[in-house]
């Protein structure tokens, strides 16, 4: 059995100056059956991962379940030093007394929350300290807009997707060659 090891893979890169060409375009060109890779822009645009066919983020859900990780943290911890580790009646209040728990648990609950989306996005996004960036073309940080397109997930030839986002508006279109782990 032969074992092939694709070191690189090639993209075609098209670039775009306009938001409205490039949403028309990417809808023109998803439905002529190319498969878009990625699309980076200066600005997020409205409506762009619907575009793309992007199914909803696990964001939400993962918010959910840090908030609720937080919230029954900080009041087993209340509960348990309150009520068990050093029980202290304050003002003629029961040890564990619910309206106490209430500012604790809710800020237990955006603590939690914020430090673990944060983390949670660096993590999904690759941004961690000394990653090395990588662009298709530096002008996206800057006022173009980039499509990227890899050839070995489309059936059509390069010739033909690059004819095809040249007319749903593509200004220039190249190709590129990207190491393996270059997009991780």
């Amino acid at each position: 059995m032969e074992h092939h090891i694709h070191s690189e893979s090639a993209f075609l890169v098209g670039i775009f100056d306009d938001e409205d060409v490039l949403m028309s375009g990417v809808k023109k060109i998803r439905n002529s059956g190319v498969k878009i890779h990625e699309v980076y822009t200066p600005f997020p645009i409205h409506g762009l991962d619907d575009a793309l066919g992007y199914s909803r983020s696990f964001m939400s859900k993962a918010a959910f379940l840090f908030g609720l990780t937080g919230f029954t943290c900080l009041i087993t911890l209340m509960v348990w030093t309150m009520g068990f580790d050093w029980p202290m009646i304050v003002g003629g209040k029961d040890y564990v007394s619910i309206p106490v728990l209430v500012p604790v648990g809710f800020e237990g609950t955006v603590l939690f929350s914020a430090l673990g989306m944060v983390a949670t996005f660096l993590t999904v996004s690759n941004l961690y300290p000394g990653k090395k960036p990588f662009l298709f073309d530096s002008r996206c940080t800057d006022d173009k807009f980039v499509m990227a397109i890899d050839l070995t997930k489309n059936k059509l030839t390069p010739e033909e997707i690059t004819s095809i986002i040249k007319n749903y508006g593509a200004i220039e279109v190249s190709t590129k060659l990207v190491k393996a782990g270059d997009l991780d």
